[in-house]
């Protein structure tokens, strides 16, 4: 099957595609704050690049797009039917690389909460995650 657009506009769509401050993000940071947390963004020095960072609380949020990082189950994960041996190697190395994050970060003592895409859209059962995530002990 090939792409229904043109290479050049595909081009055009993929530059468009943020890594920081994406729709989901944006919620997930909204409703911490008002439950009254603080955070960092985006820390560099801690593996994988959290999205929101507690440090005093040694706990760390990823907010995962459901294609990119290939949420098990999501219809939104679903395999592009164009080029799909570029596709399953770009979305496996996606997924390996969040493990390897998620393990070195426990491994140095912190807790780690990964929130979906599709979570997002479901804003009380987030809320209740949340909460329970961040002000459990540890």
């Amino acid at each position: 099957m090939t792409d229904r657009i043109s290479p050049a506009q595909r081009s055009e769509n993929m530059r468009r595609i943020r890594s920081a401050n994406t729709s989901p993000e944006l919620i997930v940071r909204r409703l911490t704050h008002r439950l009254g947390y603080r955070y960092r963004l985006h820390r560099k020095d801690l593996p994988g690049r959290p999205d929101l960072v507690f440090i005093r609380k040694r706990k760390a949020i990823f907010v995962h797009g459901c294609f990119w990082h290939q949420h098990d189950g999501c219809r939104f994960a679903c395999m592009p039917k164009s080029n799909t041996d570029y596709w399953e190697i770009k979305l496996s190395r996606n997924v390996d690389r969040d493990i390897h994050s998620h393990q070195a970060l426990e491994a140095g003592g912190w807790r780690v909460l990964t929130i979906w895409e599709c979570e997002t859209k479901d804003v009380l059962a987030l809320e209740e995650r949340l909460r329970n995530f961040l002000s459990g002990g540890a």
